[in-house]
């Protein structure tokens, strides 16, 4: 259901072409927000709209297929550069440091990931024959992932409209820049734990906050914005760079969040971080089907957890082996847990 939402919004912006299938400019982000995306990119294919994803040639995750088009450029750095990157941000999360030098080290960890990150949109815009790609194309929109801001960037270099597909950004900015309203007395800002429900100095502590937002999170795109005015040829702010979204995809579900007012260019399509399964088959066993629940697929090594009533299957906590079953429930009241028996 989720993934029909996210497909159906941007159909809607790819109507103008409608009668050969839109084409769609993908700029993604590498690691885990490209799990997230690639089922959405894969469907739009199915539906006949011709789909192209822009990706450095060093990748984690986005590798070329016969599904869709990768059309990959040269950059500067190693798949190694990314990984030694990512281990100094994760070593800095683990260390044990007192308040503020854990904020300061989170922090410059933080700009320093940003700027590895941006850094293939800088390769981007220095390779001439892919920006030629790019403008001879003819493409109908972009669909992106804002954290890094490259795909903004490109999405107002060519001048076409752009969807975001995002969890979120730092400091708000995805409901600022979206012209959200933000009562501080009822819409708590990130890290400061608050509900909705705050009280009189947990207020206070929330101005504090969103009166600071800007200054750091300034800091995060500095570099970014200061490579994006020189491309764009205008001097350009973050919200700038973000308010003309066509559509915002985002990743979390608003049962999770607090309530707040959204725009009505804002979509909740927190399913698609869920991955599909199939359906476990059923099993009973034993006389009169006292012992039922579910069992994984032959081809799965991993554990369930299951319904169970009734007595231990046969070869659970010290009863016979079952040959039939080659399975073990550990009943706990009604749930258990089935796992292959050696």
């Amino acid at each position: 259901m989720t993934l029909r939402l996210c497909c159906a919004w941007i159909f809607i912006l790819l109507i103008p072409s409608l009668s050969d299938g839109g084409k769609l400019l993908v700029v993604p982000m590498d690691g885990s927000h490209w799990l997230s995306m690639k089922p959405v990119v894969e469907k739009l294919t199915e539906r006949g709209h011709e789909v192209v994803v822009l990706t450095p040639e060093v990748s984690w995750q986005v590798r070329k297929t016969e599904t869709y088009t990768v059309k990959t450029y040269p950059v500067s750095y190693t798949v190694e550069d990314l990984d030694n990157n990512f281990r100094d941000y994760l070593a800095v999360h683990l260390k044990d440091l007192p308040f503020p030098l854990n904020t300061l080290a989170m922090y410059n960890s933080f700009v320093d990931v940003l700027h590895m990150f941006f850094a293939p949109c800088k390769d981007l815009f220095r390779n001439k024959e892919t920006l030629q790609y790019l403008n001879q194309s003819g493409f109908d929109a972009v669909l992106t992932d804002p954290i890094f801001m490259c795909g903004a960037t490109v999405s107002n270099y060519l001048s076409l409209p752009f969807v975001f597909f995002m969890r979120g950004l730092p400091c708000n900015l995805h409901y600022e820049a979206a012209q959200c309203p933000s009562p501080l007395s009822y819409a708590p800002r990130l890290f400061t734990f608050n509900s909705d429900r705050m009280t009189f100095f947990q207020r206070v502590e929330n101005a504090l906050v969103s009166l600071l937002e800007p200054v750091y999170c300034y800091g995060f795109y500095k570099e970014a914005l200061a490579f994006s005015s020189e491309v764009l040829q205008r001097d350009v702010s973050l919200l700038d760079m973000f308010n003309s979204a066509s559509i915002w995809l985002l990743r979390y579900d608003f049962v999770f969040e607090y309530v707040r007012p959204v725009m009505p260019n804002m979509v909740f399509i927190g399913g698609i971080n869920c991955a599909e399964k199939k359906p476990l088959p059923k099993f009973c066993t034993g006389r009169k089907n006292r012992r039922c629940g579910l069992i994984p697929e032959e081809d799965s090594s991993l554990p369930y957890l299951t319904r169970f009533c009734g007595e231990p299957a046969p070869g659970c906590c010290g009863a016979p082996a079952s040959a039939e079953l080659g399975k073990c429930v550990f009943s706990s009241t009604e749930l258990g847990i089935i796992s292959r028996v050696p």
